[in-house]
């Protein structure tokens, strides 16, 4: 078992990693709580449930006043949203909680979202643990305190910083991961490698192989290595004022993907990964990047797909990078890898040097989905 700490100005916790800790999660629950009353309330999707009820169950007293209260959110992306909020804080108010109430996020990335905002504004805050299920989630989502839902101009334009207890990374959930969810976290891996990382980069490209098979110790060595990336760079900068904001690479363009696809045709680490490639061919342009280790790059991203083929413009998603968050006085800062494990943020790309290089991507992407189909 791996512990991580996650040291920031406004909260202290820990990431701890390990197989399945589910099974004395109420004994884990009461420790974190330190005495202090609480009120566990589970929010998660019926699809998670169905698999792990009886699991998480099991670790709780059978008497039913210690009993978790459940709170079902559908599962998908469109589900990201403050009607959904809503929902939830009226179920958790029927349901009498109060400030000793607990909220526990067991899901994947939109769940523990959506979860952490509902803590952070519900009778103006109330503490709240991760447990994630997805590997996406595990390596990226659940850490930070970024709470947030969408709106139907972007994503994450409405939210607040809110860091839970704990994340409680039970590497024994992915075994019930679909494939194609495994790669889409991968993705957010090679990411953290890419910006942060190198050794990590290194492994995952002489590994491929065993992780994409999903040998547990390879996985379980991309999680802690990943999620060391995400504590060191929130635990300098809580607030993306500054260092934090390389996490954010590939996501300018990876979060336009998804909205011109109506957030249905592709999965998050899957746009990411597509997002990643456009960075990369404004890196090239600008000489910030080497050719070589560009494609070495964009070669390890294309190792973990496939990856899916989608229809729209260049220009229709430089339009849609407008309304990044990330965007300051109407001027789009964007993350460009200088080499394997660095990168730099610029504030002066224009529209024509993003088009280029989504034409570039989207070129790409119609030969390699043709070179897959031959």
């Amino acid at each position: 078992m791996s512990v991580i700490a996650v040291k920031t100005p406004s909260a202290n916790y820990d990431v701890i990693i390990g197989a399945d800790l589910l099974r004395n999660l109420h004994s884990r629950l009461k420790k974190i709580s330190k005495e202090r009353p609480f009120r566990p309330f589970v929010v998660t999707s019926p699809e998670i449930w169905a698999l792990w009820s009886k699991k998480l169950l099991a670790s709780f007293p059978k008497n039913e006043l210690d009993a978790p209260t459940v709170l079902f959110l559908p599962s998908g992306e469109r589900h990201k949203r403050l009607a959904s909020v809503e929902a939830l804080a009226e179920q958790l108010s029927r349901a009498g909680a109060d400030r000793d109430a607990l909220l526990v996020a067991f899901g994947g990335g939109v769940l523990g979202d959506v979860t952490g905002f509902l803590a952070a504004i519900y009778m103006r805050g109330v503490r709240y643990v991760q447990i994630p299920t997805t590997f996406l989630a595990q390596v990226d989502s659940s850490i930070g305190g970024k709470t947030g839902v969408n709106l139907a101009t972007g994503k994450n334009l409405i939210g607040s910083f809110h860091h839970p207890q704990v994340v409680f990374t039970d590497t024994n959930l992915l075994a019930t991961l679909p494939p194609a969810e495994l790669r889409a976290g991968l993705h957010e891996s090679i990411k953290a490698g890419v910006i942060h990382d190198a050794k990590l980069f290194r492994y995952m490209e002489q590994n491929a192989d065993a992780i994409l098979a999903g040998d547990v110790k390879a996985l379980t060595q991309v999680v802690a290595a990943s999620v060391r990336v995400k504590a060191d760079v929130v635990s300098k900068d809580e607030r993306e004022s500054g260092l934090r904001m390389i996490l954010n690479f590939g996501h300018t363009i990876g979060h336009a993907i998804e909205a011109a696809t109506n957030y249905k045709k592709l999965l998050h680490g899957e746009a990411v990964a597509w997002g990643m490639i456009a960075a990369l061919s404004v890196a090239i342009a600008r000489d910030s990047i080497s050719e070589k280790e560009a494609t070495r790059i964009v070669n390890l991203i294309l190792r973990y797909g496939p990856l899916p083929h989608f229809k729209t413009t260049a220009e229709k998603l430089v339009t849609l990078t407008s309304r990044d968050k990330k965007n300051r006085s109407g001027i789009r800062s964007f993350v460009l890898p200088t080499a394997v494990g660095k990168t730099e943020i610029v504030r002066d790309v224009t529209e024509a040097e993003l088009t280029t290089a989504t034409e570039s991507m989207l070129t790409l992407m119609r030969h390699h989905t043709q070179k897959r189909s031959a």
